[in-house]
Order: structure tokens, then sequence, then C-alpha cells
């Protein structure tokens, strides 16, 4: 039996005395895996001593990848900003700490997700005396989380340079779980109504700043390869300016040149291959000086994995995911005869069909039915206009599964068929799902006693989705 799909020929079902049905038959998109909303990366990491911010409550927007098979979340975000200085001069730099004390939501699976496969980033939003957004980012660490478990607070951090004189406030922002887990996958969150609260204030003093230079990234995450834009202010106007990937305290060998315009501003990118990338920095001249440059803005790499130890082998395969499709045992179902001024049940029963889930994920699936009016045929017929209603066949299904399918099908309520349609077998949404599944069903055609003479036939039709 091919994948079901939309656009293949219904097929017809004639019924003598009653009706079996053409099937309608959907195509499915395949799900691998499922993937948690993910909000974690170990237990909470420490504001930094006598910087502490206020914890706030704000609106949250979760959506998980889409082969996940999760519709998206909204709930509340408990965050807190803190710095390592409240009380900075303009020029100096400052270390901001996001952390997400309470997301959004839970593990929503049954699904146990393992340690260190999951890497946070997001912003802080500036406001006040300076605007704008700082990137920050967590490392790739976290605690096995079980099915339906709670997930522990995470932490993320990164720097701005302060260049205005005044109270700046710090408010989280959106933030990003990265989980590298069968796949590499997103779950971004985003405040509803931005900004959110103020969780942090700093007050900057006046100062006669050696360097005003300052940077700003496009993303705090990507994979390995990918480019990142970086902008930048407060440089030499015309000075020839280096971005460059930092591992900890150390160049990386990914670097950039760009230009700075008239008034030292730049806008350029950065591609990004080293998997220990912890930050970016921008400066002149031929090497980094803090005194002539900025940064470094957090920034991490996706998916990097511990390198496999020596004399072992990482062994990986892949498990391809199917379709929802249907077969059944024919195409025609004759259904017992009844007198002329008797009358009574036409009886019969339904082709055997097999239901074959081999989707993956978390979707079940539905039998349903319906029946046409059954007209008339045949020369003795003295009524050529004689027919009889669709709503007097009905069914009683059966449904039983196959061994070893995740899934268990459940039969459907015998009673009337009609026009309208009624449910043959089902199999419920779950953590995993799938299997193989035969469905049949008793049928009754319910004939009045004085029907005129004659064969009458009508379309019973199957859809599956």
């Amino acid at each position: 039996m091919p994948p079901v799909g939309a656009d293949e020929p219904l097929r017809r079902i004639p019924l003598e005395g009653a009706h079996m049905g053409s099937i309608r038959r959907r195509r499915w998109a395949s799900l691998l895996g499922v993937t948690a909303v993910a909000f974690t990366a170990g237990g909470a990491l420490a504001c930094p001593a006598g910087a502490a911010g206020t914890n706030v409550d704000f609106a949250t927007h979760c959506i998980p990848p889409a082969i996940a098979g999760i519709p998206p979340i909204d709930g509340t975000t408990t965050g807190n900003v803190s710095v390592d200085n409240t009380s900075p001069k303009v020029g100096d730099t400052v270390t901001v700490t996001y952390t997400v004390v309470t997301a959004a939501a839970s593990n929503p699976t049954e699904l146990a997700l393992p340690a260190d496969i999951m890497t946070p980033t997001g912003k802080v939003t500036l406001g006040g005396a300076q605007t704008g957004d700082v990137t920050v980012a967590g490392p790739k660490k976290n605690d096995p989380v079980p099915g339906k478990g709670a997930f522990p607070s995470f932490s993320m951090t990164g720097t701005f340079k302060v260049t205005e004189a005044g109270a700046i406030t710090l408010s989280p922002g959106d933030y990003n779980i990265h989980t590298s887990y069968i796949l590499e996958l997103d779950t971004p969150c985003t405040v509803i109504t931005p900004p959110a609260p103020v969780s942090e204030t700093v007050t900057a003093t006046d100062s006669t700043p050696v360097n005003q230079r300052a940077i700003t990234l496009g993303s705090a995450s990507g994979d390995a390869g990918d480019s990142v834009t970086v902008n930048g202010t407060g440089f030499t106007a015309g000075a020839t300016v280096t971005l460059a990937g930092r591992s900890g305290d150390k160049q990386t060998q990914d670097t950039a040149t760009v230009t700075a315009s008239a008034q030292g501003a730049f806008s350029g990118s950065l591609v990004v291959d080293d998997t220990t990338t912890t930050g970016i920095v921008a400066y002149e001249g031929a090497s980094w000086d803090a005194d002539k440059g900025a940064g470094p803005g957090a920034y991490v790499v996706n998916g990097t994995t511990p390198p496999t130890p020596d004399g072992s082998q990482k062994l990986t395969t892949t498990v391809k995911a199917g379709t929802l499709s249907m077969s059944q045992a024919g195409n025609a179902v004759s259904l017992s005869a009844v007198d002329f001024g008797k009358g009574g049940a036409s009886t019969g029963a339904l082709n055997t069909v097999t239901v074959k889930d081999f989707r993956g994920g978390p979707a079940g699936w539905s039998l349903t039915g319906k029946v046409t009016d059954f007209t008339a045929s045949g020369a003795n017929l003295t009524d050529p206009g004689a027919k009889i209603d669709a709503g007097k066949l009905s069914w009683t299904p059966a449904c039983a599964t196959k061994a070893g399918s995740p899934s268990t099908c459940k039969a459907g309520s015998a009673g009337t068929v009609g026009t309208s349609g009624a449910t043959l077998a089902s199999a419920p949404d779950g953590t995993r799902t799938g299997g193989e599944f035969t469905v049949d069903a008793g049928l009754s055609l319910d004939v009045p006693a004085f029907t005129p003479a004659g064969s009458y036939s009508g379309v019973l039709t199957l859809t599956l989705s």
C-alpha cells in the first residue's frame, strides 16, 4: 500500500443493499523524535557578590521546535538581572548575569533529557540613560531532566560598555534554548510585552574615558561556519578594525576586517568556525588591545560535543520516520437480501481495513466514515426514484492492535453512520505513538417493509487523519 496522499483518486466501493466506501487518504509530515520545551542548564548560578538584582515576572511566548508536534506555550518567566558593578564610570565595562529563575514551562513529555545537551543564549535590555541590548550566553551544562519534570534555573552572562552617565536600567529579555540531542534544535522564548520589568539599575558617573569603543552582536550563538553580524561605534574615523573570535583569554583563528566610517561606526560579519569560541572582539591595530578595542560580546557555537576518547569509536545511525497509511481487503460488500413487505436488517461485514502508523512522534490518528443514500436500480423497479435513507445504515466497529505497537487503537461506538459520519476507530496522541492495526465492523441496513423491489447501492467513504 503506498503512503497516504491527498492527491490520490478516491476509490469507490459499491454496496449492494448497502454501501462501502472510497477511501480518501492524506499524507502526514513525519516527526523524528520528541523534543522537550527545554529551559535548563544545570543549577542556578550565583549572582555576582553585592550586585544581586530583583526577581521580576513577565509574560513569555515560547515556540518549541516544529518537529516536536507541541503547540506554542504562553506562560510566566521569573527572571533576574545582576551586575558586577552598580556604580560604574563612563567607559567602564560592566558584566551582566541574566538568570532565568523559573521558566515558562516544565518538560511536557515523558522523554528524559540527558545531562549537558543544552546551551542557553539571550539578551538583556538597557533603558534610561543608555539604550540597547546586551547579548548573553550560558555554558553547555545541565543536570538530567526527568520526563514531565520541572526545569532548574539557568544563567547567562555578557558585558556592555557604559557610554552615558546617569541611571541605566536592565530588564530581562528574550532567551533561546539550543538542544544538541538527536537533532540540533532551538526553543526561542520572547517577551510578550517588551520591555520586561526592570530588575537592576546602575548609576554611571561622568569621566573622561580613554576608550569609548563598543560593539553589539546580531546573535549570541550559531552553528560552526555561520557568520555573525558585528556592529561597532566609537572607533577612530576611517580606521581598519579587526573582528576576532576569543576562546577565554586567547584569540582564535577566526578573523575579519572592516573599515570604520567617518562617524567611527561600522557593521561587518565574522565567520566563526572555532567550536571553542566564547566571545567576539573588535579592535584597532595589529593585535588585541583593551584600550583600542571593544568586547568581548558573548558568543557560543552550537552542537559542540566532547572529542571521542582515544581507543574508542563513535557509532551513529538514523531511524527514518515513515507515513500514516491505510489499505483494505476488498472494495465491495454485498449485504443480505430482505423480502418485500417484510423488510428488516440487511447485514454484512466491512472488508478489513489495515492502518499502519510509522510516523513516530506524538500524534495519534482517527478513522471515520460516512455514507450516501442507497439509490435503486433494476428493470422491475416500480418506483425509479426509490431510495433507502443513509441514516438506516449502522455499524458495530472492532479494532485490534498488533503486538509491539506503541499505540493501542480504540473501536468507535456502535450506531448510525449516516451522511454526517461516525468514528470507526482511533488511537490517541501520546509521547510515543505508532504501530499496526486492523479494523472491522458489522454492517446493518434497516430496510423499510414495503421498499420497492430492486437493487440498492450507496458509497461508504473512509477517511484516515
